[in-house]
This record gives C-alpha cells, structure tokens and sequence, in this order.
C-alpha cells in the first residue's frame, strides 16, 4: 500500500501553495462564538472594547451593515435581560454573520498590527501563506471592493532574483484579460514592501469539491475543464504557459464561473533566459506534471499546460490521480514511464469519448499530445454535445502502423501457380481456361459480346 498521503487532500509535494485567492467553506469544527471573543481579546491585548472592535471589523469586510450591527447594539442596550449577551453573539443569533466569520476576525486584527500598510488599502485579514508569499484580503479604499494581496517575504525583499519573479508573475498577469482567469490589478513596492493585487474570489476549489465528493460526474467536469481550456487557450495565444494547472488551481465563484489562478509559475515561451536558468529542474507538482517539465528541459509550451489539465480532468472523472507512488521523485517516474490506465477502467461509468479525450492530453509524447487547446476545445465541445471527439477518435492506424501494415500486405503477396505439364515454355496455356485470372475471363467474355452485337448491327 501506498505511504503517500491521500492525494485528494494533498497534492503540493514539490511547492507548497503561495496563493488562497479566495473566500471558502473550511470543514473544521469552528470555535465558539465565546472562545473567538477571548481571541480577538487577547490579540488585541484587551485594549479596545470588543463590541465596538467587532462591529467596525465586521463592517470593513463586508460580513454584516452598518444598519445590522446597529440593529444588534440597540437589542444589547434595550433589554437589561439580554445586557450580558455580546454584540458579536446577537449578530450570529441574527444571521448577519456566522460563527466560523466571528472566528475569523482574530487574523483580521493581526493582520492590522503587523504594521504592513499600503497606500489605498485596509488590510482585513490572512488568507494563505507559503514559500513564497503570503496572501492577505483587503479592501481596495477608492473602488470599495475586495482585493487580494501577496506580499513577498521580507526576507526576499534584498533578493533581485526573488523581486524580479515576483515582478514578472504581476507582469504576466497583468497581460491577461479573460473572465476565467483571476484578474491582475496593481503591482507596487512601498518601504521595501513587495506586494501585487488581484481579484479576490469567494467561492471554492476543485480540490475542495474531489475531497467533499471524491469525484465529478462526466457532465459537470466536461463544463468545468471547457472554461479552463478556454483560459489556458487565451494565455497561449498572448505567449505564456501557466506550468501548474491542477485542481487547487481551479477556482469556482459563487454563480459557477471557473477561475484560473495563481501564475506564480507563468513565463513567456519566448523566455530564452528563464528557460536556460530553469534547465533541468522540475517546476510544478508531481501528481499532474508533465514528462517535459520533469525531464527539465527548456522548451517547454502549450503541450505541457495540456498534459496538466488532461491530469486534473482524470483525478475530477475518476476520483484518483493518474499516478500515485510513495514519494514524489515515484510519481513522476511514473509519469515518464508508466501506461496511464484509462479512466474507464477505474470509473466504468465514463464514455469512451472522454477517455479517450483524455488519453490524448496525456499522452507522454509531445508530438501525440493535442497541439493546442483550440483543438483541445474542440473535442471537449463535442463531447459536450454527446458527439464523439473527432480529434482524439481515430477509426484509421496512426501513419507508421499504416506503413507496418503495407509492408505486411506486399510481403503477402504469392505469384499465381503455374502448371508447367500443360506448357511448353513452362507458362499458361491459352487453352488452358480453368488457370485464366478471373478478371481476364470476364473481359474476354465483354470483347466476344461486343464482337456479336456489332455483327448484328452490321447484318
């Protein structure tokens, strides 16, 4: 059995996630609506009154109105029997808020100590954190609407290398425009402190939904995949590559759009300096890296974002990762080297269509991957429409199989008997009718009807 964790809940072995664009469901067990306000009371050290810090912070990050949280206060002060009742647990008795946002509020506060300011902003609170960033909610003070922020470490903040990534990611971002692909907004540095802004997205992940529900019906992950491709599709066409598409990159929104995020790994195919400085090393993760990308080589391009996508529809469809090992340098290995088994096989329930859509992103040859994800587009399409995908089914033998088959077909080829007793020379005898080929028999037969017609006409 296999000693690597459960790749439903864990799919980051090479690179831990920097990014958590988003505001989701958390499945732990919250805290009480009472043991929240102890927090919040020691993070703030006990030097704010706690009625009036909660109900300014749930104001600032959208959870409740300002109508609401007066709403509460007045039912606080009205009735002496509810006096000992906190504004925090009114506003959940309500509904305004729930007990998880209460909760959350702690990292909010700290957020606000941590003495990170940037102009134009009011930070609200953490969302992630990782290697290379950590990633915070904040409200955007002239647009009035929520952002995400990365800051770059500040212990990377004297790097040039750490700071021109960091630069290029906001750079690459900033070029793309597209409804399914997480927005870029602004790009700064402010006292040494490196930050890039996006669109804050509140919805869940993929990942979220592989772990609730272990796998997608064939129809939702088609529709799911098809935005992405679409995204993938209009980052290509302006020369990037994403380079860690899997599903805790997937984003859905509350109304069901998918999102691509996090272009922490996005270069230009033109980028002849980042490719030669990144030879040889593996960038992206190992339960839905490409061949191409492990092997390290240079030349990576649209054909590896692909592979991606084929992988992370194969875990969505199937309910397991195309290949699994006890550690990650197992898994890739796998993937340079192993036979995929096909989707089918693990969930019967698939169309041969979608496998074989899927075969084909997967395929470990560049040159048998689709070229593109126009054409990926294409075949998904289809297979929405419950057409057969016309690009990855082939009723006719690849074009060597065609030439083994040929071949065969000459070397099969046997001269026609001769019988040399009815022969001179060794060969045919005129006469001899029963050793005429076919063909001949029928066209001497045609000439001798031609021949009596005519002589018909003539008489």
């Amino acid at each position: 059995m296999s000693t690597m964790s459960d790749p439903r809940h864990d799919d980051d072995l090479l690179r831990p996630d920097d990014t958590a664009l988003f505001g989701g469901s958390d499945e732990q067990e919250p805290m009480s609506v009472a043991e929240a306000e102890k927090s919040i009371l020691e993070a703030t050290k006990g030097g704010t009154n706690l009625d009036t810090l909660i109900g300014r912070l749930v104001i600032d990050q959208g959870l409740a109105t300002n109508d609401e949280v007066k709403h509460c206060l007045t039912l606080s002060r009205a009735d002496q029997d509810r006096s000992a009742q906190s504004l925090a647990q009114l506003l959940v008795d309500k509904e305004y808020v729930t007990s998880r946002q209460i909760a959350r509020l702690r990292e909010a506060i700290e957020a606000e100590r941590s003495g990170h300011k940037i102009a134009g902003y009011k930070i609200l609170g953490k969302l992630g954190a990782g290697a290379m960033a950590t990633v915070y909610k904040a409200k955007q003070i002239s647009l009035d609407r929520m952002v995400a922020i990365k800051k770059l470490p500040e212990k990377f903040s004297q790097n040039p290398q750490f700071i021109e990534r960091f630069f290029a990611e906001g750079r690459a971002a900033a070029q793309l425009n597209h409804p399914n692909i997480v927005q870029a907004f602004d790009v700064g540095n402010e006292n040494d402190l490196y930050y890039f802004v996006m669109e804050y997205v509140e919805g869940r992940t993929v990942h979220d939904d592989i772990v609730k529900h272990k796998r997608y019906s064939e129809e939702e992950a088609v529709n799911i995949v098809i935005q992405v491709a679409e995204a993938l599709e209009h980052a290509h066409t302006r020369g990037l590559i994403h380079r860690d598409v899997k599903p805790k990159n997937i984003m859905i929104t509350k109304e069901g759009v998918v999102k691509l995020a996090d272009m922490g790994l996005a270069r230009a195919i033109s980028d002849k300096e980042a490719a030669e400085a990144e030879a040889g090393r593996a960038f992206g993760t190992p339960y839905y890296i490409s061949p191409e990308q492990i092997r390290g080589e240079k030349d990576i391009d649209k054909p590896a974002d692909i592979y991606s996508l084929g992988a992370t529809l194969y875990h969505m469809v199937t309910g397991s990762v195309p290949f699994e090992g006890k550690n990650p340098s197992a898994v890739m290995h796998k993937h340079l080297k192993s036979e995929l088994v096909p989707p089918d096989h693990v969930n019967p329930k698939l169309s041969a269509g979608i496998s074989e859509v899927i075969e084909m992103m997967m395929a470990k040859r560049v040159k048998d991957r689709y070229p593109n994800c126009t054409d990926v587009l294409v075949d998904l399409r289809a297979l929405k429409n419950n057409e057969t995908p016309p690009i990855a089914h082939k009723d006719v033998l690849p074009d060597e199989d065609m030439a083994s088959l040929a071949a065969a077909e000459a070397a099969a080829v046997v001269e026609i008997p001769q019988d040399e007793s009815r022969s001179g020379k060794g060969g045919l005898s005129w006469t001899d009718h029963a050793a005429w080929p076919p063909f001949l028999v029928v066209v001497v037969v045609l000439v001798i009807s031609l021949a009596l017609h005519l002589i018909r006409l003539a008489g």
